[in-house]
């Protein structure tokens, strides 16, 4: 079989505006040669070399990571699972989205050693600029809570820093849903250059998303220009039907979705995957009372995390999980499906 090189994820993927900017094929690239440009997020570019086209040494591990190469999978409504709960952080988590779940199920496996790292989307408190990051402290995690929700950056590309920079063996992932079908591909792959990034990662969360946000759109654009909303007064965001945002001085701001069309990434819009149907496990904040996390168990990986997170009193479960309400946005966004 011909080996597929960056060409081919080029004219498949990025030239057709299919790319959901998740990072995977800057991380495994073995020559540092796809990067994403400042000022344009809508793809990789590659920096004039590549070992399978200049060398000809077989490679192809760009397009073997890519979650955009086949998107017929898509559009699984909740997918399979185990088990749905409610759940919420036992202590404090300031910046929380929603319960604080995901934060105190990563929070525990960093105490008890049941990972060494989380790679994860971070925030400039002042800016809201985000930035994928390693994270391999509770205490830095709980300060960033909050920060991985809508924002787009090309986080898998951190994989790499912490894989073969700083050599992490017991990986967590948290990101959206195209960032979970890239690392499912990554572990499913027999591709050689994939498996030490296969090895090491130990858990995914997804989060689930309608849509990711472009940063200079979304903040400069239409909430500092024309909202006049500065970044240093945001609290928090929220995106349930429409994009809440909470300032804080305690008002609220709600901006209907259709008005924010121009921010939202192109590559989104072919995704139909709202519930992160990849991940070990998932979590939103959709259908659980408020103050809550609904955590979609998928896997015994899933199960695990959560129930060590649950016995060792960082976790709390309970409350009634609506279903309808995360498969009328799930139904919603799997419309998108393009035949």
């Amino acid at each position: 079989m011909e080996t597929k090189t960056f060409k081919d994820l080029k004219s498949e993927v990025w030239d057709t505006e299919l790319c959901s900017g998740c990072g995977a094929c800057v991380a495994v690239c073995p020559a540092d040669a796809l990067r994403f440009e400042p000022g344009n997020t809508d793809a990789p570019v590659n920096i004039g070399y590549c070992k399978a086209e200049n060398d000809g040494v077989p490679c192809g591990a760009c397009y073997a990571a890519c979650p955009r190469i086949e998107i017929a999978g898509q559009g699984k409504m909740l997918g399979s699972y185990q088990d749905i709960v409610a759940a919420r952080s036992v202590f404090p988590v300031e910046r929380k989205q929603s319960g604080g779940a995901v934060t105190a199920i990563l929070v525990n496996a960093l105490d008890e050693g049941l990972i060494d790292a989380v790679v994860t989307v971070t925030r400039d408190p002042w800016t809201m600029k985000p930035s994928s990051a390693v994270i391999t402290s509770s205490d830095a995690l709980i300060k960033h809570a909050g920060s991985r929700y809508s924002w787009w950056v090309p986080l898998l590309a951190s994989l790499k820093e912490a894989v073969v920079t700083r050599k992490y063996r017991r990986i967590a992932v948290v990101g959206v849903p195209c960032v979970a079908r890239a690392t499912q591909a990554i572990r499913a792959s027999d591709h050689e250059l994939l498996r030490p990034y296969a090895k090491a990662i130990r858990l995914v969360i997804g989060l689930f998303c309608t849509e990711t946000f472009d940063y200079a759109k979304l903040v400069e654009g239409k909430l500092q220009s024309e909202k006049k909303i500065e970044p240093w007064e945001i609290h928090r965001l929220d995106i349930k039907g429409k994009l809440d945002v909470y300032l804080q001085d305690e008002r609220q701001i709600s901006i209907p979705l259709a008005e924010l069309e121009e921010s939202v990434r192109p590559g989104c819009h072919v995704c139909t995957d709202f519930t992160a149907v990849n991940a070990d496990v998932s979590a939103g904040a959709v259908g659980s009372p408020d103050g809550y996390t609904t955590l979609v168990i998928r896997n015994d990986i899933g199960r695990g995390f959560v129930d060590r997170a649950v016995w060792q009193g960082k976790l709390a479960t309970g409350g009634a999980v609506d279903l309808s309400l995360i498969e009328r946005l799930a139904a919603k966004k799997a419309e998108r499906r393009q035949e």
